[in-house]
């Protein structure tokens, strides 16, 4: 008898638990929409505005040992056009015999057009929690706002494309590392979380136009823009992963995947990310 009241306490505590949990997964939902609501209304207090109008200042500032802007840099709708280019990529670019993503692209614009070493410029490129968005951040926050309002709209369907799509759908759904962890061991499914946070299901076209477009985001919890790549580096870092590289191979599969998955989503950048 004294062992089924047990149980049967247990079990009460356990629903009890349960339900507290479900009560403040809802309340923080409800309070990082409330915040959302209120920054839709007034989009000029977003914080990661103040990061796009630096990354406006250092498109055509003169920088690096030759002295240059990045006015001539391609993203692929000629040089120095920045209007709608974030939505048109990824996609290969001839001159570098690549598939590259925003950041890929202006890694390599940096390079070649101002004369910074590749070396220097991938180590570490990601600011440490509560500092703001380093350089190359800020201009691809830039960029990417100048897409708002658009739809992702990369075609990638030239061969080279396709294979990194596939690639990073391979890469998405390969269970892997010290914990045997995939992409979609989180992100594969609906109503999934980690902690009070939801995890969006991103290889469902539905919910990856949700999401997707809103990266650049500003972190409330960090105080920092977050780009796509820092978040794929710390995807993997959460992973316990070896060290993701900004523009490597694996990081632009993997966000051209996603951007695939995305496909005719709106872009909101910078977006708002708890």
């Amino acid at each position: 008898m004294v062992k089924k009241l047990l149980v049967a306490l247990v079990a009460c505590c356990a629903v009890v638990a349960v339900s507290s949990i479900a009560r403040a997964q809802d309340e923080t939902e409800k309070a990082i929409e409330k915040y959302r609501q209120m920054l839709k209304e007034d989009p000029w207090s977003n914080p990661g505005l103040l990061d796009a109008d630096r990354g406006e200042g250092l498109w055509t500032t003169a920088a690096g040992p030759n002295k240059a802007s990045l006015e001539k840099c391609d993203l692929g709708k000629g040089p120095g056009v920045v209007d709608g280019a974030f939505a048109e990529l990824p996609r290969y670019f001839a001159d570098a015999n690549k598939v590259m993503d925003l950041e890929t692209r202006l890694l390599w614009c940096i390079e070649k057009l101002q004369g910074a070493k590749r070396e220097d410029l991938v180590k570490r490129p990601y600011p440490a929690g509560g500092q703001p968005v380093k350089d190359l951040g800020a201009i691809a926050t830039y960029v990417a706002s100048k897409s708002n309002g658009m739809k992702f709209a990369a075609k990638l369907d030239k061969a080279q494309e396709k294979v990194v799509v596939d690639e990073g759908q391979a890469i998405f759904f390969r269970r892997q590392g010290p914990h045997d962890f995939a992409c979609a061991t989180c992100h594969a499914d609906s109503g999934k979380r980690i902690r009070l946070q939801g995890l969006p299901f991103l290889s469902e076209p539905k919910e990856a136009q949700q999401v997707v477009g809103q990266w650049p985001a500003y972190r409330v919890s960090t105080t920092q823009v977050m780009t796509m790549q820092h978040r794929m580096y710390d995807c993997y870092w959460q992973m316990r992963m070896p060290e993701l590289e900004i523009g490597s191979d694996v990081s632009v599969a993997l966000i051209s995947y996603l951007i695939k998955s995305a496909e005719g989503g709106d872009i909101a950048a910078p977006g708002l990310k708890r």
